[in-house]
């Protein structure tokens, strides 16, 4: 909890010099995530979901901004052999996007992201096995994807997260990555609605 505030009071902390050019937003959708195991190719995507907040800022440029997040993601993997067994991760996700933005309402984005890892259970039937002591407290990530934000602020976002830290903590175990494919709804808050 702890952890938490503090990411959310930075999250704020970052858009308060340039309040004027920015429109906040919240936004949730569903993952599709799956887990690198080197040299282990007995893992599947899972679904999952994410939740959390948004801040878009405008540049001087009309065709640029950013936009930090604040989110929840769900992620890890089902086994291909077991269909009961199954990786569960949680991390509060924190990006910082670069958009190019067109007239017509869509974005193009990319940027780098830190995930915290909150939580992290293997699964089996109906047995769960705490395992989040084995892995990094902090990743590192590469988010790209196209959003579409229309004139009433409600807006849809695709992006693929390219996992580039290994997030097992033991140097002497296999590399594992986490990849995670989003789709999301958000709502972005602004005065006069506007597609940038």
């Amino acid at each position: 909890m702890k952890k938490t505030m503090i990411l959310a009071a930075t999250f704020f902390l970052m858009v308060n010099a340039t309040a004027q050019n920015v429109h906040f937003g919240i936004k949730a959708g569903l993952n599709a995530s799956s887990l690198n195991y080197e040299g282990n190719s007995d893992m599947q995507s899972k679904i999952g979901f994410n939740a959390g907040l948004l801040a878009h800022i405008h540049t001087g440029n009309e065709f640029w901004g950013f936009q930090p997040e604040v989110y929840y993601s769900s992620e890890g993997a089902k086994s291909k052999s077991n269909s009961n067994e199954s990786t569960d991760l949680g991390y509060i996700n924190v990006p910082v996007l670069i958009q190019y933005m067109f007239n017509n309402g869509f974005r193009l984005e990319a940027g780098p992201q830190v995930g915290f890892l909150m939580s992290g259970k293997r699964k089996v039937n109906s047995s769960s096995t705490d395992f989040k002591d084995n892995l990094k407290g902090a990743v590192f990530s590469i988010p790209a994807g196209l959003s579409y934000l229309t004139t009433t602020g409600l807006g849809f976002d695709a992006r693929y997260n390219f996992g580039v830290s290994n997030i097992n903590k033991s140097t002497s175990g296999s590399k594992i990555r986490s990849n995670v494919f989003q789709f999301d709804i958000f709502y972005q808050f602004s005065g006069p609605k506007v597609r940038k």
